[in-house]
């Protein structure tokens, strides 16, 4: 009966008072998501907090679609916390290369050893102890406490904060406190006495196949006759906007050295972007006002890291720029290709920071996405 009740919901009247609709806001939600919504993903195939728990932190600001690959790779490579904990931190991060935002597979090794030796092996049942875990916020602790344990608690990432903004009419900018804040107590209040998994999931896949970002379809939306945004005509306006500013453009030089031995790569420091990465060797260029670089001022800089390589006077080929965008900034990098003869001694070709990669082991290697692309482009072969 509640099923056929769905598909004949009258979405042309006024919403109700927010305060009478928590229970048949969860119960059409529940509902739904048994008709409707994705049960068929890798993680949903079992309990396992371990695999709860790694699909939670792969699908931070990561679609579902490119997650599952990645995903299915890992477990079959590592397919518990103790290999996990087990494995260097150059196999988890190539494991991890191309889904972008590295902290999370740093966080990911660090919450892994944590939860071996603080725990057996075994994850804590409860949020509050979920999210003192590295990598494991609250959200996230939540979805991992009601999936993986059963747990009443609830979640807020981005799906779920669009649907509850435009439900229940929460405006303001969605990153400030105070609109978490009345985003987290609706969450809380919105929160089933049963059904916590299937409401819990609907709210994620409401989010991210009805509720979306852009042309959302009420007409599909269990929601629909409870959305006070739609009662208002003014679904656009919520969430509201963030207060983005402008990303600034940083240019760099990239120097791509290639030899007999392979490609000469240097390991990125733990913090900052593409952290313990193994990337190209490169040095900061100052743009003009225009945003421009100077080929002389790309030829010089590169000519200045392969001094310091021991590479002086090698013969500099600039290869085609390219951009990549990080959060807060445009990266627009500048490689320069060097061909190294059999012959020439390189500075530090050998340690822990820097050494030569062979094109059997680059397929493995935990690169920056750009920079494998890079590298996989490269013209001809090496002297």
């Amino acid at each position: 009966m509640r099923n056929t009740r769905i598909a004949r919901w009258d979405n042309s009247k006024p919403p109700p008072h927010p305060d009478t609709v928590a229970h048949e806001f969860a119960d059409r939600l529940i509902a739904w998501q048994a008709r409707h919504g994705r049960h068929d993903l890798p993680w949903q195939r079992d309990a396992d907090p371990y695999r709860v728990w790694l699909s939670e932190v792969m699908l931070q600001q990561t679609q579902v679609a490119t997650v599952i690959p990645y995903y299915e790779r890992f477990v079959a490579r590592l397919p518990d916390v103790a290999a996990l904990a087990a494995a260097a931190e150059d196999e988890v991060l190539a494991l991890w290369s191309g889904l972008g935002y590295y902290s999370r597979a740093r966080n990911l090794h660090r919450c892994a050893r944590q939860v071996v030796a603080a725990y057996g092996g075994r994850f804590p049942p409860d949020p509050e102890d979920l999210a003192a875990l590295p990598g494991i916020g609250r959200s996230t602790a939540a979805a991992i406490a009601v999936f993986a344990f059963g747990r009443r608690a609830a979640i807020l990432d981005g799906n779920v904060r669009r649907v509850l903004a435009r439900v229940f009419a929460v405006g303001g900018d969605p990153s400030s406190a105070a609109v978490q804040r009345r985003l987290w107590d609706v969450a809380e209040r919105e929160l089933p006495v049963q059904g916590l998994r299937a409401y819990t999931q609907g709210l994620m896949d409401l989010g991210a196949t009805v509720c979306t970002r852009g042309r959302p379809a009420c007409e599909r939306c269990p929601a629909a006759g409870l959305c006070e945004a739609r009662a208002s005509g003014r679904i656009g306006e919520f969430p509201g906007r963030r207060q983005r500013r402008a990303s600034p453009l940083k240019s760099t030089v990239l120097l791509v050295v290639r030899g007999p031995a392979g490609i000469h790569l240097v390991k990125r420091p733990a913090a900052g972007i593409w952290g313990g990465l193994w990337s190209l060797p490169e040095a900061p260029l100052a743009a003009g006002d225009d945003d421009t670089i100077p080929p002389v001022a790309v030829r010089e800089a590169a000519a200045t890291l392969a001094a310091g390589l021991g590479l002086a006077g090698a013969r500099l080929q600039p290869l085609a720029p390219f951009d990549h965008v990080f959060t807060h900034f445009r990266l627009r990098a500048h490689p320069v290709l060097v061909e190294v003869p059999g012959t020439t001694a390189l500075a530090a070709a050998e340690s822990e920071t820097a050494r030569w990669w062979s094109p059997g082991l680059l397929a493995d290697a935990p690169l920056p996405a750009p920079i494998r692309s890079l590298l996989a482009a490269l013209p001809g072969e090496h002297a």
